[in-house]
């Protein structure tokens, strides 16, 4: 760092001065006498690799061994390092070290899938096997297998045990014009290719050194899952402002962790993004410089998908935060797909279908806060990652896996994130919920393990064990009488139209038994309620939903809450469709699946405001709209509305110059995107709003460059 600050002109270093690395540990004076061995590896007894850090006289002996037998010499070793003589019965037979990965490996970060700034992070995971060496008068066949073996074995708990980090990978070169490699393809390492022939201090990208094979081995089987999962930051706390945020995109973007310019290119494309929510980046930028300047941040190392949410989910606590005390706050999540597979040449991505060469894109999990009216308050987490193709199929093995190695630890760490908000909000009751994959028996048990935690509702999809009961739990709860009837409006989805139906209502406290492959797991005792729709019109598909939840149910107003409760998880499918239709996110072209993800922190937050918009107008239509809209955008809405006005009545009429209030003002942006406001129509939805904004947009611009 005080060289990077030294060429930069912002400080003067002294000369340089000669350093010798080795420390004291000068190679004996007499040369070395080592042990001739000739004989086969079940003769050799008592191989083990002995530590070298910390002993002054293996220190002096194996950088002698390396000075004198190995081409590299004895060092220097880069960052951390460990290492390691060969020891026998019979004498030292050589020896090995493992220090920093490289920096940068092309082939190797290809093969991992791993972004940029995931690299910076995950790198001191990965260790480098950067020397290795069976001394000449050792002649023993398949010994150098044998060591490694040891050594990849021994590795992770003697990396750990003195740097605090596991490694879950090692590495190593091996020069072809010596060597072939062929102990670590004995040992089973994974060649990956040729490096580029770039040595560490290539700075002008010229190829100064032989090209060396990359050769991998992992240390434990979900090590791609450990080196590409997402980034966990520290979450914001919500502050109190100086002053009050300039507007919208200030509010979300503007307390990002990154560096005022950065920030400030963050909320540019957060307001050309809202101005042209279906357009694509160059679209949206409407420049050459913008849109450059857009794609060179997508690009930046420091720009994470973690990293762009954390504003926004402080943002949201503030939020909820406003609310009256005893308040409820919903907290449905979910996942879905992003289908990127016309992007064949992206880095990255994953499978999302049912097969491994099949659609490729990323997974996203999103939770996201409401009001028990449907309002979104914002998002609390969100999770993106691409599945890893060689851990695809191995579905048997999941019940082999602690919960923290498998896909659906997701819900749990969502709920965690509810749980810190939860915490700061003691007066306030939060609610995580979820569809029928979220029926996991650990996150239940997360649940009730402290009184204070947030409560939990999810739709049951195993017909678990109960304890002192003949039936399972699906059984036990039909055989419940019916407590009452609640209607439910359905809202349309896909081919079923919208109607409302009527849900018999049955309620109960069950105890369930762990599952049976876990046994240490506690007992849990939880609230169900089945509401069951006993005359579906013909052809429609009945309505059952067998609902878990900690909350007290103790009568049929009690029980039908949570099933209203539960209608509100149709939020977050809106949510989606909105980011895929309006936003398009799955039309964005970028060269990596972590610029993809950064670009789509954006598109969340966008899409946040088109649905939060939906409903303001149907919760608070009174509201004025400039506490949404601008001074531009509610001038161009005046006109807008004055000259329908004067097209209906026929007649020129006095031009109101009042601004609208909300719910006008959303209907006129809708009438922009082809809402027709009929009788029948209702109130408008996302998709016409995207499409009013996009033409409102330009029609602001076009206002401000006439405005005198």
């Amino acid at each position: 760092m005080l060289v990077k600050l030294e060429r930069r002109g912002m400080i003067e270093l002294p000369p340089a001065k000669p350093v010798s690395f080795e420390a004291g540990e000068q190679a004996t004076a007499k040369p070395a006498q080592w042990p001739h061995v000739k004989t086969t590896l079940s003769r050799l007894s008592g191989i083990k690799l002995v530590v070298v850090n910390g002993d002054k006289a293996f220190s002096r002996l194996w950088r002698t061994m390396m000075k004198a037998h190995h081409p590299l010499g004895d060092g220097p070793l880069c960052g951390a390092q460990l290492r390691y003589l060969i020891s026998s019965d019979q004498g030292m037979l050589g020896g090995l070290s493992f220090s920093s990965a490289a920096w940068r490996l092309g082939v190797r970060d290809e093969w991992i899938g791993w972004s940029e700034a995931t690299r910076a992070a995950r790198l001191p995971k990965i260790a480098l096997n950067s020397r290795f060496l069976i001394l000449p008068t050792v002649q023993v066949p398949h010994l150098a297998s044998h060591i490694l073996g040891l050594a990849t074995r021994q590795l992770a708990n003697d990396w750990q045990q003195r740097y605090g980090e596991k490694p879950v990978l090692v590495e190593t070169f091996v020069d072809s014009s010596r060597y072939r490699g062929t102990c670590y393809r004995a040992a089973n390492w994974i060649d990956l290719g040729l490096t580029q022939g770039r040595g560490r201090q290539d700075r002008a990208r010229e190829q100064q050194v032989e090209r060396k094979h990359v050769f991998v081995y992992p240390l434990q089987r979900n090590w791609r899952k450990v080196l590409t999962a997402p980034l966990e930051l520290p979450r914001l706390m919500p502050s109190v402002r100086a002053q009050p945020p300039a507007d919208w995109a200030q509010e979300e973007f503007g307390r990002c962790r990154l560096s005022a310019r950065l920030t400030q290119r963050l909320m540019t494309m957060a307001r050309d993004f809202w101005g042209r929510p279906m357009a694509n980046i160059p679209e949206a930028c409407e420049s050459t410089n913008k849109m450059q300047a857009a794609y060179r941040f997508l690009s930046n190392d420091d720009v994470l998908f973690e990293t762009l949410l954390q504003p926004h989910y402080a943002a949201t606590e503030e939020r909820i935060n406003k609310l009256d005390e005893g308040s409820v706050v919903l907290v449905p999540q979910d996942t879905t797909s992003l289908n990127y597979s016309a992007l064949t040449s992206t880095n990255g991505l994953g499978p999302i279908g049912t097969t491994v060469d099949g659609a490729q894109g990323l997974h996203l999990h999103s939770s996201l806060a409401v009001t028990v009216q449907g309002v979104p308050l914002g998002f609390l987490d969100a999770q993106c990652w691409a599945r890893d193709p060689q851990e695809f199929g191995k579905k048997a093995q999941r019940h082999a896996l602690p919960i923290e190695d498998k896909e659906s630890h997701r819900w749990i760490k969502s709920y965690q994130a509810v749980a810190a908000v939860q915490k700061h909000n003691p007066q306030l009751t939060l609610v995580s919920m979820g569809d029928r994959e979220a029926d996991i028996y650990e996150l239940c048990a997360q649940a009730l393990r402290e009184p204070g935690a947030p409560k939990l509702l999810v739709r049951a999809k195993h017909n678990r064990e109960l304890q002192d009961e003949q039936e399972r739990l699906f059984e036990t709860i039909q055989a419940k009488p019916v407590a009452g009837y609640q209607p439910v409006k359905l809202p349309r989805q896909k081919t079923r139209p919208a109607r409302e139906a009527k849900l018999a209502i049955r309620f109960a406290t069950v105890i369930l038994c762990p599952p049976q492959e876990k046994p240490h797991l506690p007992r849990l005792e939880v609230q169900m309620v089945l509401a069951q729709e006993e005359d579906a019109p013909e052809g429609a598909e009945p309505i059952e939903w067998r609902l878990l939840t900690t909350v007290a149910v103790e009568s049929f107003e009690q029980a039908c809450e949570k099933v209203a409760w539960y209608t509100q998880r149709w939020g977050i499918e809106v949510f989606h469709r909105t980011l895929k239709s309006g936003c398009r996110i799955e039309d964005r072209q970028l060269g990596e699946a972590g610029r993809l993800e950064a670009c789509l922190a954006i598109d969340m937050v966008v899409a946040w405001r088109i649905y939060h918009l939906t409903k303001l107008g149907r919760e608070v239509p009174d509201l004025p709209a400039d506490v949404f809209f601008d001074q531009d955008e509610c001038k161009v809405l005046v006109a807008y509305r004055n000259k329908n006005t004067s097209k209906t009545k026929g007649k020129k009429q006095e031009r109101s110059a009042q601004v609208p209030n909300l719910q006008e003002a959303i209907r006129l942006v809708a009438t922009l995107g082809g809402f027709l406001g009929r009788k029948s129509d209702g109130e408008p939805g996302t998709e016409t709003l995207w499409r009013g904004l996009q033409r409102l947009d330009g029609l602001t611009e076009g206002w401000r460059l006439g405005d005198p």
